[in-house]
């Protein structure tokens, strides 16, 4: 159970840093200062999850909660809000969106939920009224497409046959080749685009996260390249005094004998 009094200790302890003759660089922080290390420590609290690491991972939820504390405060001192209208309304939130649980409704699975939730964001939103205005544009851009693509899902605008959204990853993989015969920079950069949001939404039906997936390609080739590397350094050379094929024929017997132990890939982010 949460211990109120650690809580509100943590609110003290942040208050102080930023109160005459606290930290100065505390003292110093804005709202927009901070972005950053948001960012950040999110990214980290993501590696420390993935690590299975639990003290990594605790110590990470601390320092992002502390941001979160440490953004109320300054906006509380500027007279905006303070943390207790944080905590209330985000409580408020979870109960207004979750009828389910907390009120009348009926929805007996995850999808039903999904299509609630979407439901009722929309009759609370007030300037845009456009379904996917809430989109944050910060989002990296793998996360973006699928989640703008999980959206649209939601309220039918999807394939349900897998043969389509292959045949739209092919569609869009000719487009390009198309494009790069052109030799048109802008006609390139825009059917890559869409060839790689075509394959994200490939990622989505299998139900893999793009992000994730992406991730782990990148680990498994900086894993491969490294032993590439120690390999040229056994044979006393080096990267970049040695031509592609014998780094080829280096690479390929690397994947005949790699055994890199593959993570359980994430299911799709709500």
């Amino acid at each position: 159970m949460a211990d109120s009094l650690a809580f509100q200790n943590l609110c003290d302890i942040v208050a102080r840093l930023r109160a005459p003759g606290g930290c100065p660089w505390d003292r110093e922080q804005t709202n927009e200062s901070l972005l950053p290390a948001v960012i950040e420590e999110a990214y980290e609290l993501v590696e420390a999850v993935r690590a299975k690491d639990d003290a990594h991972f605790r110590e990470e939820l601390g320092d992002l909660l502390l941001l979160v504390v440490m953004h109320a405060e300054i906006a509380r001192e500027a007279g905006r809000f303070d943390i207790d209208d944080v905590l209330g309304d985000v409580s408020q939130k979870l109960v207004r969106r979750h009828p389910h649980v907390f009120g009348t409704s009926d929805a007996r699975d995850s999808g039903a939920v999904l299509k609630q939730w979407e439901a009722i964001k929309r009759t609370e939103k007030k300037a845009d009224s456009h379904y996917l205005a809430s989109l944050p544009k910060a989002l990296p851009g793998l996360v973006r497409a699928q989640k703008a693509q999980s959206k649209a899902a939601r309220v039918n605008f999807d394939w349900t046959d897998m043969r389509d959204v292959v045949a739209k990853v092919e569609e869009e993989l000719g487009e390009t080749k198309e494009a790069m015969a052109s030799k048109d920079r802008a006609r390139i950069d825009d059917e890559t685009g869409d060839m790689i949001f075509a394959m994200v939404n490939l990622a989505r039906k299998c139900k893999i996260d793009a992000e994730s997936a992406l991730q782990r390609a990148t680990d498994k080739f900086v894993a491969r390249f490294n032993r590439l590397e120690d390999e040229l350094r056994m044979r006393g050379k080096q990267l970049g005094d040695v031509e592609l094929p014998e780094m080829d024929a280096i690479w390929d017997q690397i994947k005949q004998t790699s055994n890199i132990q593959r993570p359980t890939p994430n299911a799709e982010p709500l």
